[in-house]
Formats: C-alpha cells, structure tokens, sequence
C-alpha cells in the first residue's frame, strides 16, 4: 500500500501535473474579470452605486494583499499540493455564495474568491520552479496564456449565459463554478505528495533596506500603477463602452479580447527579455502601448475594439516585464522573494483603490471622461518607472553583499 505522502508515479505524474497547473491557471482571473460585463445587472439587482459596485473588483485585490505572505507558510506547513486543492475549493465555494443572491453574500464570495486565487497566485509559479526548473519560461508563456484566454471567455459568455438561462446574472457567475470544480477533480492525484514549495517563493519582504532601496521601489510602481490602471479598465470597461453606444454583448466580447491581449504579450515580450542586458526601451513602448489605448479609447471610441487591444498588449508586457525584473534586478533568491513579495503588496494594495475611487469620480462628474484622463496621467508616471527599472542595475542590500 502506498504511503500517502509519496509522488504519483513518475511517468504518470508530469502529464497530470502540467494539465493541473493550466487548469488552476484557467481559475486565477475569470472569477474577477468575468463579473464586469455583469455589473450594469447587478447594480440593477441590489441598487448598488458605481463606487459600491466597484468593491467587487476591489475585495479580491485586498484580499491578494492580505492572504499572499500567508500562502507560502501554508504550503510549508500543509503541503504545496494540498494548499492548492483548498484553493480550488475556495474559489468554488466563494462562487456560489456570489451568486446566491443575497447582497451579503455577494462581498463574502467574493473576498473567498480573492483569497483562494491569491494562493494560487503565489505558489503556481513555485511550483513550476521547483518541478519545472528547465521549462519555467515556456510553461510560465503557456499558463499565463490559458489564464487570459479562459477569462476572455468567461467576459464573452457572461451576457449569453445570462440571457440564454433567463436566470440573469446569478447563473452567469454561477456557471464558473464548474471550472474550479474540475480543476480540483483533476489535480486530486497530486494529493499523494505532500511537499514544500520552492525557497524563492514570494513572501511578505520585511527587510528593511529592500523598502529604502530606489530600485525596488521602481520596480513596484511599475507593477503596482499598471495593477491600478489595469483593473480600472477591467471593471469599468464595460460600461465606459456602453455609454458610448456599444451593447452589452459587444462591449463584453471587447471586454473578453482586451484580456486576450494582456496575455498574448508574454509571448511577444519574454523572448525579448531574455536577450537584452537593457530593458529601458521595452518598458518605455509598453507603457505607451497603455497610453495610447486609453487615450483612443476616451477620444475615439467608434474604434474601441482596437484600443482594447492596443491596451491589453501593453499591460500584458508591463506585467511580464515587471515581473522580470524581481529577477533580474537582484543577485540572491532570497531577494528576489522578498522584492516580489513587496511589489505584489504594495501592487495589490494601489489596485484595490483603482475601481471604487473610479467609481466615485464618475458618480461625481457623471462620465468617464474623469477616469480615463488619470488612467492616462498614470500611464505615463508607468514609463518614467519603466525607463528607471530597466536600467542594467542591481539592488544592493547587506544580503547581496555577502
């Protein structure tokens, strides 16, 4: 009988494995993002404001924020593989109670969901360093892919499944719960190992000359106000388009195609990454790709398919060539940690104010106009961080120095 803590066969084992972490990836975006085309509805439904409506993009980035520095503790007491099968469940559960509605429920789906796919957001990639280590750039393009193709899906079907069912937006959201379901069907054979994730797992940093370090804090500006901007557009998207004459179902499936982009950038960029000592240029176009996305989608609207685009694919490569930097700024794993665990805080944080202070300057000026006009003003500070970021640098801190 096999001791419940040894490996799945080795010849069985990676084809299950690779198809259980595209999987969990498929789970860590389209709970979130495939509310936006919904909120018109759901406003509708409990009478909610702009500004209220915009805390169900917001929960889930608090808890990020929260939850993120505790995942890695769990997977070191629990179990790497079993921590991420309570995410699934997490995500589930917070799915249904979502979309049971109630308008309590509501928020306290929502931040379970948050806090399921927070841990999947930090151990997914230890994973893929410790199982992968020859193939994390190429499985890292492929998960972050599945991740914004299966929430361009969900963006697209939320309106026709919410027709279709005559049920409205509860079964439209509801429905997704299936996929958190399966994963965790699927990954259950991984159950049999119980091990730890890898040392350079994002943590909380709480080293002090990290957070005084120039470098480190440019790096997480450049994700953290691309976060901001970026879930700005991801929840309002919608109806921004809809004021602007598009319909629920067109401005849903731009909602959809914009994730696409953001995703499709990691193939672009990564390559682009991996040859170049100096990274000033790359940011400094990626952050004018935002730019000049948001820009067209305030003055010229009618062409709202293609600034969705242009804006998802810039981003996308912010986020990529951010992430890149945790690494590639630093000379120890244990930086390395440490600097991602500081972006990913302070980023979450400056991201959860995004959609609800979006929400209160449109309530205020009764527009959009406000909104994009700051997401633009951002873009910019983002290429000033970028062109900084991107120098050939390291962080120099009394742990690199030994």
């Amino acid at each position: 009988m096999k001791h419940p803590s040894a490996p799945t066969p080795p010849l069985i084992r990676p084809g299950l494995l690779i198809l259980g972490i595209l999987l969990i990836a498929a789970n860590l975006r389209a709970p979130i993002t495939g509310v936006a085309p919904l909120l018109d509805n759901i406003r509708d439904s409990f009478g909610l404001s702009t500004a209220a409506a915009g805390m169900l993009t917001t929960l889930p980035l608090l808890a990020f924020a929260a939850v993120s520095p505790l995942a890695a503790r769990w997977a070191r007491r629990y179990g790497l593989e079993r921590t991420l099968f309570v995410a699934l469940l997490l995500i589930a559960v917070g799915i249904l109670a979502r979309s049971a509605g109630n308008s309590s429920a509501l928020f306290i789906g929502t931040w379970i969901i948050g806090s399921g796919i927070a841990i999947g957001n930090v151990l997914l990639p230890s994973l893929l360093k410790r199982d992968f280590p020859g193939r994390v750039t190429s499985l890292t393009s492929v998960y972050a892919l599945t991740m914004g193709a299966v929430a361009a899906l969900s963006s697209m079907m939320a309106i026709p499944l919410a027709k279709f069912s005559g049920l409205g937006w509860p079964f439209a959201l509801g429905a997704l719960a299936i996929l958190p379901m399966v994963s965790a069907l699927v990954w259950l054979p991984q159950l049999y190992a119980r091990t730890a994730p890898a040392e350079s797992t994002a943590t909380a940093a709480t080293s002090g000359p990290l957070w005084r370090s120039a470098i480190a804090w440019q790096i997480t500006l450049f994700l953290g106000l691309n976060s901001l901007v970026y879930y700005v557009i991801i929840s309002w998207l919608p109806l921004i388009l809809h004021e602007a004459g598009y319909t629920p179902s067109q401005a849903g499936n731009i909602h959809g195609l914009m994730q696409l982009a953001s995703a499709i950038a990691g193939l672009l960029v990564v390559p682009m990454v991996a040859r170049l000592k100096d990274q000033r240029l790359t940011a400094l176009c990626s952050a004018l790709l935002l730019l000049v996305g948001i820009l067209g989608l305030q003055f010229a609207p009618n062409w709202a398919l293609i600034w969705s685009l242009v804006l998802g694919l810039g981003s996308g490569a912010v986020i990529i060539l951010g992430l890149a930097f945790t690494s590639l700024r630093v000379r120890t794993p244990e930086q390395a940690a440490a600097l991602s665990g500081m972006a990913q805080a302070v980023g979450y944080l400056l991201a959860a104010a995004g959609p609800v202070l979006a929400g209160k300057l449109h309530d205020a000026m009764h527009n959009w106009q406000g909104v994009l006009s700051v997401a633009a003003v951002m873009s910019l500070v983002i290429a000033v961080c970028g062109m900084l970021a991107g120098r050939n640098a390291y962080i120099e801190t009394p742990a690199s120095a030994k």
